[in-house]
């Protein structure tokens, strides 16, 4: 189909297009790329191949499709849903923030930007490559990297241990996930919140 050839073009450009990071996670010293760091270059990038995306939302998943608008083949990328409890804010802000979130690591996954010093920040690992996963979520979960930033970029705004403790708790699914199927990752994301909590102690 020719959506993939022009998805892979699309990422060639945008690997030739100079992109700054905006977004800074001052607990763990790390930069990441935020959503209107590159979504204006591939919005442009897009219209010039011929691709249009569309992103949807349901309680578990995050999906987004990328059409080639010439002859309307497809390729989906999906991620599991996460969730928020940021202090002072209400419900529907917690909502727009996962959102916000989730929209950033589907774009992430289709053009494969590489973002991993989320991770390398915290633990001074080895560089960890975004797969795509197409059309459907595969048994091993390839989206596990995304939602262990998540946890560790959300879990650096808590503003106690309780309120640690209670964002560790409704993500409780995804980590018993990440933690059966990438054990590796998990201890990642264990050893980020250790460092939380200790900070919390001091």
């Amino acid at each position: 189909m020719k959506v993939y050839k022009k998805l892979s073009d699309a990422r060639i450009k945008l690997q030739r297009t100079e992109l700054t990071k905006s977004g800074h996670n001052k607990f763990a010293g790390y930069k990441y790329f935020e959503l209107g760091d590159f979504l204006p270059a591939v919005q442009s990038i897009f219209n010039e191949v011929g691709l249009i995306d569309a992103i949807s939302f349901t309680e578990d998943l995050a999906t987004m499709v990328v059409y080639d608008v010439d002859d309307g083949s497809s390729v989906t990328f999906t991620s599991p849903m996460g969730t928020a409890n940021l202090k002072g804010c209400h419900e529907v802000q917690n909502i727009g923030a996962v959102e916000t979130y989730q929209r950033r690591y589907l774009y992430v996954t289709a053009l494969s930007i590489v973002e991993h010093d989320a991770l390398d920040a915290v633990t001074g690992s080895a560089p960890v490559e975004v797969k795509p996963v197409v059309k459907e979520v595969p048994k091993v979960d390839e989206d596990l990297e995304p939602l262990a930033e998540v946890l560790i970029t959300f879990g650096d705004t808590c503003e106690d241990l309780k309120e640690l403790s209670s964002f560790w708790k409704k993500n409780q699914a995804g980590i018993d996930r990440m933690k059966s199927q990438k054990p590796e990752l998990f201890k990642k994301v264990q050893e980020a919140f250790a460092q939380y909590k200790a900070k919390f102690k001091e």
